[in-house]
């Protein structure tokens, strides 16, 4: 029988998972979706992983997702020999250029020198490690290291507040967007996004290579919060990522802004992506620390549709253990009726299409009323299973399309589990007997089973659910 998992856990890939049967065992214990760093590794390695990814979800009978992650604006210390300690209260030089050389630390970001001034801060490795600019001469910049420890090579380096004059999109990003409809991806992640422009500039790349994958923003700047109304009307999605955005506001700011951006997500029926740190001791632990496991448990009561790993798995000694741990939280809540099911927030009332809203609401309400094992939803866009998913259901909402693609998408929708069928565009005699026979050999389900049909018959282009339909399965 196929089951819902509830909430969808993303897994990076990296060199700790690269390999068929790693792969295989983090999607039988949880992963829905694979993210591929763009930031990391070549357009070549990327490729073969995802061809691995693709070939053992074939072979499991999945709809796994792939999600590319653009690197976009990221600035990064550059190639190190090894690592280098840096020492509280001493000073070190920062340049762009390839390589480490005597005491200068590489930087891939030309305008470093010219954008700081004395006294600004410098964070490197998601704030880890502190910094203060002493001087700049418009080609070095002179700091004192104010937080020390150790800087590993391609670490991030922020600059909370000077970096405005950076494209969202980048080059490398535009050739990735152009990798990406050869690749046939799920999804991209934009990173850095601080205005609707941003979005709609991906979407030009998109119609340049004649296609279209639904975009995830990244919100990680504070510039994003601003704007953040326009950012989601045009986006299929959010990516709450905490590491650069805590360094960005403070870190007690993001718990409040996570809570906020997750709930008006949900009002406008976009996907959201909980990410960074979630299970950080992870990475060299076989377990995480109580609060960790506190915060993936908030992220999903929250409302959040994913959580994402990021080093967990991609460079982790315990990748598959990170995944078990998040699916273990997940059932530990259900088990316990922590989440509260069959609920649509008042800020969905707000939602723009009104009949779509008022047909989901309706489904919603029967669950409350009547004893429904599932909702079965025939669908071409996925559109209504993931309006339903905002509710939480109490029951797995079965999402039949004929479309792989838009399958795969869907594994991203809380409590959907989306299943490739080709189903008739009509409710007849015989395309109930066909879904009956779908409903008892692969679904699961029994004999004497109440289940809700709903869809869109005849189906029209642009048409929202039209039907509800209370079936007894037999």
């Amino acid at each position: 029988m196929l089951k819902s998992s509830g909430i969808k856990i993303v897994a990076t890939l990296g060199p700790s998972i690269n390999n068929e049967q790693m792969i295989e065992n983090l999607i039988l214990s949880g992963t829905s979706m694979f993210r591929v760093n763009s930031s990391h590794s070549t357009p070549e390695e990327h490729k073969t992983s995802i061809d691995l990814v693709r070939k053992v979800s074939k072979k499991l009978n999945t709809n796994t997702a792939v999600l590319l992650d653009l690197q976009g604006p990221k600035i990064r210390i550059g190639e190190l020999k090894e690592p280098i300690e840096l020492v509280k209260d001493t000073e070190i030089f920062l340049k762009h250029c390839n390589e480490h050389s005597q005491n200068i630390i590489p930087v891939d970001y030309a305008g470093i020198a010219k954008d700081v001034k004395t006294d600004d801060k410098i964070y490197l490795d998601d704030g880890k490690l502190e910094l203060k600019v002493i001087s700049t001469d418009g080609t070095t910049v002179k700091a004192k290291v104010v937080r020390g420890g150790l800087l590993k090579p391609r670490k991030g380096l922020n600059l909370p507040g000077k970096t405005a004059s950076l494209s969202a999109i980048t080059p490398k990003d535009i050739e990735y967007i152009k990798r990406a409809m050869e690749w046939n991806v799920d999804y991209i992640a934009l990173s850095f996004v601080r205005t609707s422009e941003d979005v709609l500039k991906a979407k030009h790349c998109m119609e340049m290579y004649g296609g279209y994958i639904p975009i995830i923003a990244k919100i990680e700047k504070p510039e994003a919060l601003d704007n953040f109304n326009e950012i989601i009307k045009l986006a299929d999605g959010i990516m709450i990522a905490r590491g650069d955005l805590g360094i960005e506001i403070s870190a007690e700011n993001v718990p409040s802004v996570q809570k906020r951006l997750i709930k008006a997500s949900n009002a406008k029926n976009k996907i959201v992506i909980v990410a960074t740190q979630m299970l950080e001791t992870m990475i060299e632990q076989p377990i995480p620390t109580r609060a960790e496991a506190s915060d993936v448990a908030n992220a999903i009561l929250d409302g959040a549709d994913a959580i994402m790993l990021s080093g967990e798995t991609s460079i982790g000694k315990y990748p598959l253990e990170a995944v078990k741990m998040m699916t273990k939280i997940s059932r530990n809540l259900e088990e316990n009726n922590i989440i509260r099911h069959n609920y649509y927030s008042r800020k969905m009332a707000e939602f723009d299409n009104h009949e779509a809203f008022a047909m989901c609401q309706a489904m919603i309400s029967m669950l409350d009323n009547l004893p429904i094992k599932a909702i079965i939803a025939y669908t071409t866009n996925g559109y209504t299973p993931a309006l339903l998913s905002k509710a939480k259901p109490s029951v797995p909402i079965y999402a039949l399309c004929n479309n792989k693609i838009v399958c795969n998408q869907l594994n991203l929708c809380r409590d959907v589990i989306p299943v490739h069928y080709n189903w008739h565009q009509e409710i007849s005699e015989k395309s109930i007997a066909e879904t009956n026979k779908l409903i008892l050999k692969q679904l699961g389900l029994k004999n004497g089973d109440k289940v809700i049909l709903t869809g869109v018959v005849p189906y029209i282009p642009g048409q929202t659910t039209n039907f509800i339909k209370l079936h007894t399965v037999s």
